[in-house]
């Protein structure tokens, strides 16, 4: 069932997209991905991405993918929202994984712009009403145009958003000022989440909710304290903490998500196992990742 716009409080602030642990014969590791749910959820996470950009989505089997979902809502059990990556640049593939996702438990689904194929925009809007027709999910878009080489417009973002069915978008273009400019032109209650973390600061500044974000998987109480800063308008505070943030943002961004894994594995939370054709960080850069992580402090590593 479509959640009510006033029930989204939950989408906002800073949310994990969970990598997905593999153990040394690349086979899913469901004990370790429980304890990275679970270390999220008891952090105070309001919701938790699975098999999405983190994830490694695209290897990941239909039934490896509900096995995910299914147990991250059992970790859950009511005190986050689960949030299902389920894009595909096959319209008819999108929706399968959109049911499945459904069936699984699922609150949600962060449907992606089709990549690869580079439809137009009038294929890209087709693509998203055709799977808002076959679901009574909420859709959360995803606008990632380093990965799908094209962009979901704001022209074509506004008509979508017309539909309560979708309930916001994950910008990851990187530009914080694009905010500014939909904001006026969106429903009130639709939700505007960067996907970027070095800017994600300047993107809820402009007017955003927050940021489903890596580095909180790494410093989950550090970005809560950053996003209460921004919610009591204490904006020298929330920029000093977010500054001690940016190397490490901008750490895991050079190898997306071979770099995250390689900063939990110095934390002992999980493996730094990769699936081809990605594969796990050279020493000098999986040193360098180590040391970004290090100099947060770990204080502000706990959760």
């Amino acid at each position: 069932m479509v959640i009510p716009a006033t029930h989204l409080g939950w989408l906002a602030g800073y949310i994990p997209d969970i990598p997905t642990p593999f153990d040394s014969k690349g086979a899913f590791d469901r004990d370790t991905f429980r304890k990275l749910c679970a270390r999220q959820i008891e952090a105070g996470a309001p919701a938790v991405v699975v098999c999405e950009t983190a994830g490694e989505a695209s290897t990941l089997s239909p039934d490896e993918q509900s096995c995910l979902i299914r147990a991250a809502a059992e970790v859950a059990r009511g005190r986050a929202r689960i949030i299902a990556g389920a894009g595909s640049n096959s319209t008819q593939q999108a929706i399968e994984l959109t049911r499945r996702a459904d069936a699984a438990g699922a609150d949600a689904v962060l449907s992606v712009v089709p990549y690869y194929n580079k439809p137009m925009q009038a294929g890209i809007e087709a693509h998203f009403l055709e799977i808002a027709d076959a679901t009574e999910l909420p859709i959360i878009l995803h606008d990632i145009p380093s990965r799908t080489n094209r962009e979901l417009t704001d022209t074509t973002l506004i008509r979508l958003a017309k539909s309560g069915q979708f309930i916001g978008l994950r910008d990851s273009s990187g530009d914080a000022a694009r905010v500014s400019r939909l904001r006026p032109l969106l429903p009130a209650a639709f939700r505007l989440m960067s996907g970027d973390d070095a800017t994600a600061l300047a993107f809820i500044a402009n007017g955003g909710d927050g940021c489903i974000s890596l580095v909180s998987n790494v410093a989950p109480g550090l970005c809560r304290t950053i996003y209460a800063c921004c919610r009591h308008e204490n904006w020298q505070s929330a920029r000093a903490l977010h500054h001690r943030l940016v190397p490490l943002a901008l750490a895991l961004s050079q190898e997306s998500p071979a770099a995250l894994k390689s900063a939990l594995s110095a934390l002992g939370l999980m493996r730094p196992t990769m699936r081809l054709p990605l594969v796990e960080l050279e020493s000098t850069a999986g040193r360098e990742v180590a040391q970004a992580v290090a100099a947060v402090g770990e204080r502000d590593l706990a959760a």
